[in-house]
């Protein structure tokens, strides 16, 4: 694999030196999820490191420089295995955060949020969320066509629009709860018996969830492992394949004057 010269050394000075706020961020973020490895790699629960997450890998050994936030992915029924046991070994300083365990919640994935720390993020869907700390992102995988993915989104899709637009955050959780558990309890059970009979490779985030790039299992399965700040992390086996799949030609650096973060307000406490 070819990847253009980086000069890694002039990216982490402009945009993540060690101790400006953003570094302080990330280690956070690592700080979870050597966690979750911990606890996975006990209970033998496969997973990756997935999206920027390991664009940051393969192309920097560890966060792109201006990333603030941190993406793992496992299959449906590992995810579910996960969130078990996450309610009992978490330690402390850690929240799971899902629509069970944070009342206004209503994302079809799992956050593990740091108790140490307040993050506000722009589009504002954490303003009546019970954890607001930072987090790493669980993403369940399901195989299932793409159009099949895309009707799921539409399905749930107005909840992100009563959420925005709403000026009464009491009655548009009402109506946002009622819209989740709707799809949650039937519409999705319906769409996931239905596809028993059918066998794919083609994986893309569970349903609901809107993300909708395919993944193949044939590039992530067997998993392997790459350094991601120091650490050895699993990964998909034909991480540069998968990535081509999803970005196209991620080796190349974006325009970095047109980088915007995802948060508003940041506060981080030893």
């Amino acid at each position: 694999m070819q990847t253009t010269t980086i000069d890694h050394q002039a990216l982490r000075q402009r945009f993540n030196p060690d101790g400006s706020q953003l570094r302080k961020h990330q280690l956070r973020m690592l700080e979870i999820l050597v966690v979750i490895d911990k606890i996975c790699r006990k209970h033998q629960i496969p997973y990756w490191l997935s999206s920027g997450t390991l664009i940051g890998a393969v192309r920097h050994n560890g966060f792109i420089p201006w990333d603030d936030d941190l993406d793992i992915e496992m299959m449906r029924n590992d995810y579910l295995r996960l969130l078990e046991v996450l309610t009992k070994e978490l330690p402390d300083w850690l929240a799971l955060q899902t629509d069970e365990t944070d009342p206004n919640y209503f994302f079809f994935y799992a956050k593990v949020r740091d108790r140490r720390s307040l993050l506000n993020e722009g589009n504002n869907y954490d303003r009546m969320w019970k954890e607001q700390g930072i987090y790493i992102d669980i993403f369940p995988m399901e195989e299932h066509p793409i159009w099949l993915h895309k009707f799921t989104e539409l399905s749930v899709g107005h909840m992100y629009k009563v959420w925005r637009k709403s000026k009464d955050d009491a009655k548009a959780i009402k109506r946002v709860r009622r819209i989740f558990n709707f799809n949650n309890r039937y519409v999705f059970p319906f769409l996931r018996k239905f596809l028993r009979t059918s066998s794919s490779t083609l994986l893309t985030s569970g349903m609901g969830i809107p993300y909708h790039n395919p993944r193949f299992a044939e590039d992530i399965f067997p998993l392997a492992e790459h350094v991601f700040e120091g650490y050895q992390f699993p990964v998909p086996h034909d991480y540069d394949h998968h990535l081509r799949c999803i970005y196209g030609d991620y080796t190349q650096l974006p325009d970095l004057d047109s980088i915007h973060p995802h948060v508003n307000h940041i506060e981080i406490y030893d």
